[in-house]
C-alpha cells in the first residue's frame, strides 16, 4: 500500500495567507471574522463575515491571465503556489503525467453570476459574457490550475458543499494510493460572500447575528451559539507518495492515514440529531487508517457553531470514542466556514496539530453546552504530542468526510 505524504500547505484565508500566519493565528487564538465589506449588508439581518483580507491575486498571477478567472479561482492559484513552495517541490520537476489536481468547491462563481443575472435582466441576453459559462463553474479551479502549472494527470473537482474540501483530500490521497497519480494538488476554495448566499443564509436563520461582536460570533460547542459565520478562501495540500518525497528530501510534515465517508439520508438542513451518519463516518476513517479510537489523540471538528449541528457532531464523537475521548476543538470559531474550502482548511490544521504537537484552541466558549460532553479544548492552546489525529466534515443534505492523520 502506497503511504501519502503531507509535503506542504497553502492557506489563503481569514487568519492569515501562508502557513506559518495562518498557524501563528489559530494556536494563539486570534479571530479573522469582522464586518463585511466585501459589499453593502446594511440590509442583512448577518453583516458579518471572515474575508480574506488585502488579497491581491497579482502578487501570485500575471494579471492579464487573472482576468480569465474569478476570484475563487485566484484563491485556489494562490493556494497552490503557496503549497508548492512549502513543499519545495519546483513544478518543473515533476512529470505531468504523474500530478494531478483536486480541488472542493460549493458556490464557485456565484458573485459573478449574479453581477451578469442583473445584466440579462437589464440589458437582454445578448448583453450576457460568454466566458461565464465556462469560467464560473465549481470546475474552473481545477481546470485553471491543470492549466497553469501545465498538469495532465487526473484533474477533478469534488462539489459536496461544506464536505468538498475534505472529499477532494481524500480523493487526491485515492489517486495516489491506487497507482494513477505521485503527486497530488488537493483541496478547496471558495468566495461565497455575495448578497445571494448571505440572504439565502439569513432567510434560513442559519447564521450568527452577533454584528456587534464580530469576534465573538462564531462560538462552537457554547451554549449560547446562534449560528455559523460566512467565510471564504481556500487552502491547498501538497499529497505525494511517501518514497518519492524521501527520495527528493522533502519536508513531510504528516501522513494521510485513511478516510471514511458517510450519509446521514435524514434531512436536507438538519443533521441526524443521534449524528449516525457522522459516526458511521468516523469508524470507517479509523478502519481504514488502521487505528483504533484510543490511538486518536486529537479531533478537529467540524462544529459550525450551529445550535443542531454541534450536539449532533458531539453525540456522534462520543458514540465512536466511548471513555477514551480525545480532546476536541473547532477552528471555525476563528476562521469562520469556508464551505466548500472548509474541509481542506480543517484538514490543514489538523496537519499542523500533529506536526507542531500543538492543538488549537475553540475560542469563545464561555459557558460549554452541557449536552456537549466532550473534552473541549476552550480558549488556550493546548500542548500535546499527538501519534494520530481525526478532522470531520459535515455538509448539508448530510453528507459526511472524515480524515485520519498521523505522525511521521
Amino acid at each position: 500500500m502506497r503511504r501519502i505524504a503531507v509535503t506542504g500547505i497553502g492557506p489563503v484565508t481569514p487568519v492569515g495567507v501562508g502557513r506559518e500566519q495562518f498557524w501563528t493565528s489559530l494556536v494563539a487564538g486570534r479571530s479573522g471574522i469582522g464586518h463585511l465589506t466585501r459589499f453593502d449588508a446594511s440590509g442583512l439581518d448577518a453583516r458579518i463575515a471572515g474575508q480574506v483580507e488585502d488579497f491581491e491575486c497579482s502578487a501570485f498571477l500575471d494579471p492579464q491571465r487573472a482576468r480569465r478567472a474569478e476570484l475563487f479561482t485566484h484563491f485556489a492559484f494562490a493556494a497552490s503556489r503557496l503549497a508548492l513552495d512549502d513543499a519545495k517541490l519546483r513544478i518543473d520537476d515533476v512529470e505531468p503525467g504523474r500530478a494531478g489536481v483536486v480541488m472542493g468547491c460549493a458556490y464557485g462563481g456565484i458573485s459573478r453570476i449574479e453581477t451578469e443575472v442583473a445584466r440579462l435582466l437589464a440589458k437582454g441576453p445578448r448583453a450576457v459574457m460568454p466566458e461565464i459559462s465556462l469560467t464560473c463553474s465549481t470546475t474552473a479551479a481545477a481546470a485553471f490550475l491543470s492549466m497553469e502549472f501545465g498538469l495532465t494527470g487526473p484533474t477533478e473537482c469534488m462539489a459536496s458543499g461544506c464536505a468538498s474540501g475534505a472529499h477532494a483530500v481524500s480523493r487526491g490521497a485515492d489517486l495516489i494510493r491506487s497507482g494513477q497519480a505521485d503527486v497530488v494538488l488537493a483541496g478547496g476554495t471558495d468566495a461565497p460572500l455575495t448578497p445571494l448566499c448571505m440572504a439565502a443564509f439569513c432567510s434560513a436563520r442559519a447564521l450568527s447575528t452577533r454584528n456587534d461582536v464580530p469576534a465573538a460570533a462564531s462560538r462552537p460547542f457554547d451554549r449560547n451559539r446562534d449560528g455559523f459565520v460566512f467565510s471564504e478562501g481556500a487552502v491547498v495540500l501538497v499529497l505525494e507518495r511517501l518514497d518519492c518525497a524521501l527520495a527528493r528530501g522533502a519536508p513531510v510534515l504528516a501522513e494521510l492515514l485513511g478516510h471514511g465517508h458517510s450519509a446521514d439520508a435524514h434531512n436536507w438542513g438538519a443533521p441526524h440529531p443521534e449524528g449516525h451518519g457522522a459516526a458511521q463516518a468516523m469508524a470507517s476513517a479509523l478502519r481504514a487508517a488502521d487505528v483504533t479510537p484510543a490511538d486518536i489523540g486529537y479531533v478537529n471538528a467540524h462544529a459550525a457553531s450551529t445550535p443542531l449541528g454541534d450536539l449532533a457532531e458531539a453525540r456522534a464523537i462520543e458514540k465512536v470514542f466511548r471513555r477514551a475521548l480525545p480532546p476536541v476543538s473547532s477552528t471555525k470559531s476563528m476562521t469562520g466556514h469556508l464551505l466548500g474550502a472548509a474541509g481542506a482548511l480543517e484538514a490543514a490544521a489538523t496537519v499542523l496539530a500533529v506536526h507542531t504537537e500543538e492543538l488549537p484552541p475553540t475560542i469563545n466558549v464561555e459557558s460549554l453546552d452541557p449536552e456537549c460532553g466532550l473534552d473541549v479544548i476552550a480558549r488556550q492552546r493546548r500542548r500535546e504530542k499527538v501519534d494520530a489525529a481525526l478532522s470531520n466534515s459535515f455538509g448539508v443534505g448530510g453528507i459526511n468526510a472524515s480524515l485520519v492523520v498521523g505522525r511521521y
